[in-house]
């Protein structure tokens, strides 16, 4: 019976029996072929509801979470009128691109040129001064200004929805990644304010998506598809490395993916050594010169836009400052120096600053006035050029005598009207080198106040007969001691104020541009005036000057032990939400905010490593005794949707563990996301094989908490208005800073 159901519906079971009455020899055999059953002219039956949200889950799902994004992000956004926390900052670039302001700043232009783009657009002509606390006026559209920086926080929620799709993860897993994403309370807050956080966020949630979407193109090598996420991701490093440096880790996550990859194919013998170097290659383009080539353009851009002279102008070079509009460097100043002018003195090593002195003197050494590099404009970066102490002295009244190739001089500091000097008593920080400082006066004083010029180059002319302003690249070489004056990027400590540390060292390289020096300002009433400016800087050396003095100026902003920063926190503080961040005053009639995260998404991402860890190790240990439990794709499951994910953490990570600049809260904001992929890697994988019953319970305790939580702390992301003690119901811990009660 069950051999002729398998041939399908020919005969009824009547007609089956009558049949086999008739099978008698002799007989002949008829059966009776029954007609097809009339089903197949029916109507086919329409899914139901939800069928339908299951079929077209890939398109609802990302719109509606999207929609909730831009909802949280821009719910109220525009309560608070007043300036709130970094806004100070990065509202102020925006006006200077608007006022085509030169400054300066320690990260890459691209998110404050995209900060200046949305104050152009809402009508903002750059006025204001984005003081911290102070009221926005009327005129100024600042409720637009956020609502454009909060559209890149938006947009992570759809992105993280893709990426966790593309790593493979199931539905549910998929779904708890992107509620996590959107229902992170730090997120949401620091997405609604003029800052860069949120496009930083946006670059690293791209690049990661534009990683896991290349990887799944790694069977269909040189397709157009295949292209077009190398080629998005290598856009997407060079977006995020343009808007903070913080991106270079999450560039090391794609490197790192990178050479595993370019490793395998090498150990394939099968491949043909050309398509192994078209793969280096198209690498190559792709993901290390399209990235700088970004990076460059954002560059590009900046000095395109800022040709006005500003407040930045000091950490460029002279020769770039003289070519802004309105600056003074280079402006009537004679062109040749001579015996009694009054001059400032930059070192043209990238990032160099201006020869400087004060009154303040070392604690050690000689106890001598400190001599620094500072990159800001003063009267105490003025000095006078004087005849050594063999010569005749400085006659006001005679003809000029212009200074030339090898002469030697003293060197006088304009408000104190001591020597540039040097001795046999060890710098400060560098050691090997010997110290500089301000000595003695116009009649006191030893050889050792002598400096010999050596000219190393001229930008104007092959003339080294004369020392030109700006033009001319020198050496100061000290006539006793046999070093040259150096001004290295080595910061002193707080009693030296963070300026750069100026030394006279031991070692003759006449290519260290930390020894070169260029006159900048030049005054002598005694010479006509010239216009030195008219020479141009080079783009790739403004490119990569800019650049060093970016990292110098970072690796300053170390902590002070003689102030309390109540608003800086310790690394180790971040994964279990030991402290938030007040972002504003927290008087009564202000509107608060308080940077936070979602208790669940913190703790279970951070327990997730962990776990994540424990995990490795007991499938490493079956491994080595012999179980063989893991199919091919679990292992490539726990590889690339586990163990990058976790390599991502640890890279966002631990530079903030090993490095001395003062930290906060938001700086943990880029890994915290890699935590949030590895829980949900962990959810899915534990879960996968349980019955259905107990996954979805699961993921719905999951859900509803990370959803309630978000709920329950939403006040500190949309503004917590009037007395902040009747939130002291959100103060689960003191550290918690949220309510004084």
């Amino acid at each position: 019976m069950a051999a002729v159901n398998d041939r399908g519906p020919v005969v009824t079971g009547a007609d089956l029996g009558d049949a086999r009455r008739r099978n008698v020899p002799g007989t002949p055999q008829t059966v009776a072929v029954v007609p097809e059953p009339d089903d197949k002219k029916k109507v086919k039956k329409e899914p139901s509801f939800l069928e339908i949200l299951d079929q077209w889950e890939w398109i609802i799902a990302p719109i509606v979470f999207t929609a909730l994004a831009f909802f949280t992000r821009l719910y109220k956004i525009g309560l608070s009128n007043i300036v709130t926390w970094d806004e100070a900052h990065f509202g102020k670039f925006g006006s200077h691109y608007l006022k085509r302001e030169f400054y300066f700043d320690v990260h890459p232009p691209a998110g404050k040129l995209l900060v200046g783009l949305s104050g152009y657009l809402a009508g903002y002509n750059g006025s204001f001064e984005f003081k911290s606390g102070e009221t926005y006026p009327p005129e100024l559209n600042y409720t637009f200004m956020r609502q454009f920086n909060a559209f890149w926080g938006a947009i992570c929620v759809p992105l993280a929805y893709w990426t966790a799709k593309e790593l493979k993860l199931r539905r549910n897993a998929v779904w708890l990644v992107t509620l996590m994403v959107l229902c992170e309370n730090s997120y949401t807050t620091i997405s609604r304010f003029i800052l860069l956080d949120s496009m930083l966020l946006f670059g690293t949630v791209a690049t990661t998506l534009c990683w896991a979407k290349f990887h799944g193109q790694r069977k269909n090598s040189f397709e157009p598809e295949w292209f077009f996420w190398l080629f998005m991701t290598g856009l997407s490093i060079g977006f995020v490395t343009s808007v903070k440096l913080v991106g270079l880790f999450v560039t090391a996550l794609v490197g790192l993916y990178t050479i595993e990859d370019l490793w395998n194919k090498f150990g394939d013998t099968k491949m043909p050594i050309s398509t192994l170097a078209a793969h280096v290659g198209t690498r190559v383009v792709g993901l290390i010169i399209l990235p700088f080539l970004v990076y460059l353009l954002s560059f590009a851009i900046h000095f395109a836009v800022l040709t006005n002279s500003g407040p930045g102008d000091a950490q460029m070079s002279s020769l770039f400052q003289a070519n802004l509009r309105g600056t003074e460097v280079g402006r009537n100043s004679p062109l040749e120096v001579a015996i009694g002018s009054k001059v400032t003195i930059k070192n043209m090593g990238y990032g160099g600053g201006l020869l400087h002195s004060h009154v303040q003197t070392y604690p050690e050494g000689s106890g001598q006035q400190q001599v620094t590099c500072y990159h800001h404009k003063d009267a105490n970066n003025d000095w006078f050029f004087y005849p050594n102490r063999r010569d005749a002295d400085y006659d006001a009244a005679a003809e000029p005598r212009f200074i030339a190739d090898g002469q030697t001089i003293r060197l006088l500091h304009s408000q104190t009207g001591r020597n540039l000097h040097s001795h046999q008593i060890a710098a400060p920080i560098t050691k090997a080198d010997w110290e500089v400082s301000s000595y003695g006066n116009i009649t006191v004083g030893d050889e050792k106040d002598h400096w010999k010029i050596e000219v190393v180059s001229d930008a104007a002319s092959r003339d080294r007969s004369k020392i030109r302003t700006l033009t001319t690249a020198f050496r100061l070489k000290h006539e006793v001691l046999g070093c040259y004056l150096r001004a290295g990027n080595v910061n002193l400590p707080q009693w030296g104020f963070k300026q750069i540390e100026v030394t006279c060292t031991k070692d003759n390289k006449p290519r260290d541009t930390y020894t070169h020096w260029n006159i900048e300002s030049h005054i002598n009433e005694k010479l006509p005036p010239g216009d030195p400016g008219q020479y141009r800087s080079p783009f790739f050396k403004d490119f990569v000057h800019l650049n060093v003095a970016m990292m110098t100026s970072n690796n300053a902003l170390v902590p002070d032990p003689d102030k309390q920063d109540d608003l800086a926190s310790q690394w180790w503080q971040w994964p279990i939400l030991h402290v938030g961040l007040r972002m504003c005053g927290w008087d009564d009639k202000i509107v608060k905010y308080f940077l936070l995260g979602n208790p669940l998404v913190y703790w279970g991402s951070t327990a997730g490593l962990g776990v994540f860890g424990l995990l490795t190790v007991w499938y490493i240990l079956r491994w080595q005794r012999g179980y063989r439990e893991l199919s091919q794709f679990d292992i490539d499951q726990i590889h690339y949707a586990g163990i990058y994910p976790v390599i991502g953490w640890f890279l966002h990570y631990l530079p903030f563990v090993i490095m001395a600049r003062v930290t906060y809260v938001h700086h943990y904001y880029p890994a915290l996301y890699f935590a949030i992929l590895t829980f949900g890697f962990l959810t899915d994988w534990f879960t996968r094989n349980q019955k259905k019953i107990v996954q979805y319970a699961t993921y719905a305790v999951l859900d509803a908490t990370v959803i309630g939580l978000y709920i329950y702390f939403i006040p500190i992301c949309w503004g917590m208005t009037g007395p902040n003690r009747q939130y002291g119901y959100m103060k689960w811990f003191d550290t918690w800073r949220m309510s004084d009660a």
